[in-house]
């Protein structure tokens, strides 16, 4: 009875020991994982940005193009240093943006991460994230917005004030 006990005490330091390590290294593995996945997530919230800030610099550049052909009757913009730098920080957005999508598949490869193994966003937080960035360009751009009311009730008066004259003359 005494080795019987023995013999089951020995085979339970024995089964614990493996279970530890086993639990250990299951537990690396999750880590590295989880780190991986962060990593992912990090990447995509940094392309994200650069998105909002693409978007930004086509805005502004469709109010410089507006603002040129509207006041100055300009369409052509050849030399315009403004709207080649605005062209320029197009392409070095894009360009990062690719390279960090790029940085995503390799990490996926490495760890030979699937795509459905990635948890998204849900679109609730996104939305309310957007709104929020929405509500914080309109605050900066809000003079911006005033100058472009102004010159567009101005020519308002002017097309008003064609029309009267053309009426009265005839």
């Amino acid at each position: 009875m005494t080795k019987l006990w023995n013999d089951l005490k020995k085979n339970m330091k024995e089964w614990g020991s493996v279970a530890v390590e086993k639990a250990e290294e299951v537990s690396k593995i999750a880590v590295a994982k989880t780190e991986e996945l962060t990593k992912i997530s990090k990447l995509k919230i940094e392309i994200h940005q650069l998105q909002r800030d693409q978007t930004k610099t086509y805005e502004n550049l469709g109010r410089l193009v507006a603002y040129h052909a509207k006041e100055e009757n300009m369409v052509n913009f050849t030399g315009n240093k403004e709207f080649y730098r605005s062209l320029q920080k197009l392409d070095e957005i894009q360009e990062k943006i690719d390279d960090k999508e790029k940085e995503i598949e390799n990490v996926k490869e490495v760890f030979d991460i699937k795509e459905d193994e990635i948890v998204s966003v849900s679109p609730d937080v996104v939305e309310k994230v957007d709104q929020e960035e929405i509500v914080e360009s309109e605050e900066v751009v809000d003079g911006e917005v005033e100058e472009t009311k102004e010159i567009i009730e101005s020519d308002e008066e002017d097309t008003d004030e064609k029309s009267t004259s053309e009426s009265q003359s005839n």
